[in-house]
């Protein structure tokens, strides 16, 4: 009796404190109270120790945690939008307007999705820059970039479904043109393309398919292989940093998760909420007018992170252009933690002193060679013309594949000769297809204008 008195005179937050507690509150000791800490939440996203050069910001920038945290705006966000969103044609536009002129804080709840779907996109793009070029991806962490490039992926779908949504011009001729790359998947893509169009061409069904995948079977996807990163990532630990010329740390420091980490992501949570907030304060997301599928707007272009692609479609053979030259690339994302490798370069921010120039040695030349590329092909070079006699999936595409595929084997050659060791030539052409690839995604943002000709950027004409 004494006991039960006792339960009912604590103080409710302590009693509601102790429930989320698979114990009750151990005793004030060294040993009680590290099982307290052992059992709270943030231990289970997080080691109790972490290593202390881990913490260093200019290490990982927080761009795991900033992931995370934009999902949950993305999460939080979503749901509000729900209650003011109809998946129709007929209303999914005026629920737009109802957004911005009669919900309080419609606008603002809409900025916010839209910019930290966009930003989402960027930043687990960096973050896996950050582990490649920091040799993260190495044994025992293979898995764990699988996991990583699936997660890519899954943003991308969600960008991309979530695009149609508002129901303008803009979202409406994205996804026309978007989805058109589907039909070039060979056997499968007409099929594909009208499972998921819901029929031949964007419509009502399209919107339905899409509305379903955006909040309901992208999201549990992600979050399901969300979790099973995180979990990973606490299993295979972070690689420590080093110096080029430093041998692996034989015993490294390590502090406790709380305080030493939890209060620096708490105060870069903040920051960036803060800076989030306020940007989709002042700016907009993008809105045109209702959409209409008898008028096409003139370039019709895809979404910004398509836009490599459909510049690519511009220069090669639509096959090439839309399966066979992305396919390679993810494929060789996939197998490159499990090549063998001639460096411990766990760390190491690009493997070596010699890795660091020629990777900006690569940047330097996939920006020209792909300006210089794109300039050819568009006044000067017609493979189509001077090869009439061949099929166009020959003269526009294994011609130009081929060509570009010596070109790169020879310049891993060129690295060779120069001393470049395997890892550091791995990295190189990664640098160079990827600089290439943001440099036609650039081209195709800024220099296509109607009927997709090269023209300068506005502000550069005025």
């Amino acid at each position: 009796m004494r006991q039960e008195i006792t339960q009912t005179r604590e103080p409710l937050l302590r009693r509601m404190w102790r429930s989320m507690q698979r114990d009750p509150l151990p005793p004030r000791d060294d040993r009680g109270r590290m099982r307290l800490v052992m059992n709270s939440l943030v231990l289970h996203l997080h080691p109790s120790k972490v290593a202390k050069p881990t913490l260093r910001f200019t290490y990982t920038f927080g761009l795991g945690g900033l992931s995370l945290l934009l999902g949950g705006v993305l999460g939080v966000t979503g749901v509000l939008l729900l209650f003011a969103y109809t998946p129709s044609p007929e209303a999914a536009y005026n629920s737009m307007l109802t957004l911005q002129t009669r919900v309080w804080y419609g606008q603002l709840i809409r900025n916010l999705h839209h910019w930290s779907a966009n930003l989402l996109l960027v930043v687990v793009v960096l973050h896996m820059l950050r582990v490649f070029f920091t040799g993260g991806f190495r044994t025992p962490r293979e898995f764990n970039w699988l996991l990583g490039i699936a997660l890519l992926l899954l943003v991308v779908a969600a960008n991309f479904t979530g695009y149609l949504l508002p129901w303008d011009q803009l979202a409406y001729w994205a996804i026309t043109v978007g989805t058109s790359l589907l039909s070039y998947i060979p056997l499968a893509g007409e099929v594909i393309s009208r499972l998921l169009l819901g029929g031949p061409e964007v419509g009502a069904a399209t919107l339905t398919n899409f509305y379903a995948l955006h909040i309901a079977v992208i999201p549990l996807l992600m979050a399901g292989i969300a979790s099973f990163h995180l979990w990973r990532v606490r299993k295979d630990t972070l690689t420590v940093p080093r110096r080029a010329d430093e041998p692996p740390p034989e015993r490294v420091e390590k502090v406790t998760t709380i305080p030493h980490l939890i209060s620096r992501e708490v105060v870069f949570a903040l920051v960036m909420l803060a800076l989030l907030i306020g940007w989709s304060a002042l700016v907009n997301a993008p809105l045109e007018e209702a959409a209409n599928p008898s008028h096409s707007p003139n370039p019709a272009k895809a979404a910004w992170y398509f836009l490599g692609l459909q510049e690519l479609l511009l220069h090669f053979h639509p096959f090439f252009a839309a399966i066979v030259i992305p396919g390679l690339g993810l494929t060789a994302l996939a197998v490159l933690p499990y090549l063998e490798s001639d460096m411990d370069v766990a760390g190491v921010w690009f493997r070596s002193k010699r890795g660091r120039w020629l990777a900006a040695f690569s940047t330097l030349i996939g920006v020209a060679a792909a300006v210089g590329l794109v300039l050819l092909d568009e006044f000067v070079l017609d493979l189509p013309a001077l090869l009439p006699f061949l099929p166009t999936i020959i003269s526009n595409g294994w011609v130009p594949f081929a060509a570009l595929l010596l070109a790169i084997i020879g310049y891993g050659e060129f690295l060779k000769l120069l001393g470049a060791r395997a890892c550091e030539v791995r990295q190189a052409l990664f640098v160079l297809l990827f600089a290439g690839f943001i440099t036609l995604t650039a081209i195709g943002i800024f220099f296509r204008g109607p009927g997709m000709a090269l023209v300068l950027p506005r502000g550069v004409l005025s």
